[in-house]
């Protein structure tokens, strides 16, 4: 499915804004042999430095977007019935994924348990028609779809970042740790990220202090001054996803540098080869991500996204790399 994207009203950033870090470019180990599947294999890949926001958009930040650009969100916009072929009329309606913990043991293999299409949910409403952001300016803002990210980079004169650049940005300077702070979940007992502490998806003790999302400031930053890379809300890439990565070049010499992922094509789920949407990288893990299922609170962790897909533990941040032109003048394109 082609996914048109407008592109918002001109707007000129002549300079890196006082809440990004400069991430200086290098080489590093990227994936991991030691968990799911599509993290592996390792291998090094290098990029150029770029800078990146310090924390996740806030709903602050993105309520800024919406008042300057009338940006109508993927969640606020009732679906074309024929984009998605079997789905019962009654079922088309403006919404996005909310997550309700059920009352009782589940199969930890259906999602459905707890994931539901809630009619009304959108960035305002994040748990549905009825609640609020009223006290949440400095959460993350969530239910935003792909072409929702984009549109708030392009008119903040910024860029999304590619799966490696978020990568290398997010392991904070330690080569080959298991987490973005060490090797350790809880150091010394302390919790380093908003993830769930308890039995997922009933039981959450809130150990960490929050049951849902949380300030972007409130765990430590990382070793580059990075806050909330891991855990809190997953994180859009512009990457397409792709089930592995690409193994070692065969010399030092031939390093990929600045990869940009997998091929539209390739993103495709084959589970659901009667509705065709592709899927983007995201990264970092959730508020929702336990022990005993989804450890991917580290920043090899990777997973697949549609496109068109919102929820309440999904958000982005933006980067600029050096020498992006951030004038925008009109147009459209297609992800």
């Amino acid at each position: 499915m082609a996914v048109e994207v407008m592109d918002p009203p001109v707007r000129t950033v002549t300079a890196p804004p006082s809440d990004m870090i400069w991430i200086e470019g290098g080489v590093f180990r990227m994936g991991s042999d030691r968990h799911y599947p599509e993290e592996a294999p390792v291998h090094r890949v290098a990029v150029d430095g770029f800078w990146i926001d310090r924390t996740p958009v806030t709903n602050r930040q993105f309520k800024d977007f919406v008042r300057a650009t009338g940006h109508v969100t993927v969640a606020e916009i009732v679906p074309k019935a024929e984009d998605y072929p079997g789905a019962l009329p009654h079922m088309i309606y403006a919404g996005s994924l909310t997550f309700t913990p059920p009352r009782h043991a589940v199969d930890l293999r259906d999602y459905s348990q707890w994931w539901s299409f809630t009619k009304g949910a959108d960035w305002r409403h994040p748990h549905g028609p009825k609640s609020n952001i009223n006290a949440l300016d400095n959460h993350p803002v969530v239910h935003v779809a792909f072409r929702d990210a984009l549109a708030y980079a392009q008119w903040a004169g910024k860029e999304l970042p590619t799966e490696a650049e978020w990568e290398f940005a997010a392991r904070g300077g330690l080569e080959g740790a298991e987490y973005a702070w060490g090797d350790e979940l809880t150091p010394n007992g302390r919790h380093m990220a908003n993830t769930w502490q308890g039995e997922f998806p009933r039981q959450n003790t809130n150990g960490d202090g929050f049951e849902r999302t949380s300030p972007v400031t409130a765990f430590p930053p990382n070793g580059h001054g990075v806050y909330d890379m891991i855990g809190n809300v997953w994180e859009w890439t512009v990457d397409w996803y792709s089930q592995k990565h690409q193994g070692d070049a065969p010399k030092a010499c031939c390093i990929p540098q600045n990869p940009r992922g997998g091929s539209q094509d390739g993103s495709y789920d084959p589970a659901t080869a009667n509705v065709r949407i592709p899927r983007k990288v995201i990264k970092g893990g959730s508020h929702l991500c336990a022990p005993n299922y989804c450890r991917r609170y580290r920043p090899a962790a990777r997973h697949a996204e549609q496109v068109d897909t919102s929820t309440s533990h999904l958000g982005f941040r933006c980067i600029r790399r050096e020498g992006f032109n951030a004038t925008y003048n009109g147009g459209r394109h297609h992800v």
